[in-house]
């Protein structure tokens, strides 16, 4: 029973590779804040375009 609760133990201590996953999870959370702000701007864009081009044949008559 030592044996398993040592190696228990062993597991919890091993920090190796955590720094690699805070980074991956660090990436994750920024490429879904660019993604969803991408999506908000992006409206936003297409309704600005829309408005000029709706405004632009009344211009020329």
């Amino acid at each position: 029973m030592s044996t398993i609760t040592s190696a228990i133990k062993v597991f919890v201590a091993d920090e190796k590779g955590v720094t690699a996953i805070e980074y991956g999870l660090i990436a994750a959370l920024i490429g879904v804040a660019v993604a969803a702000t991408a999506g908000a701007v992006g409206t936003d864009i297409k309704e600005a375009f829309n408005y000029i081009a709706n405004k632009l044949p009344d211009s020329f008559t």
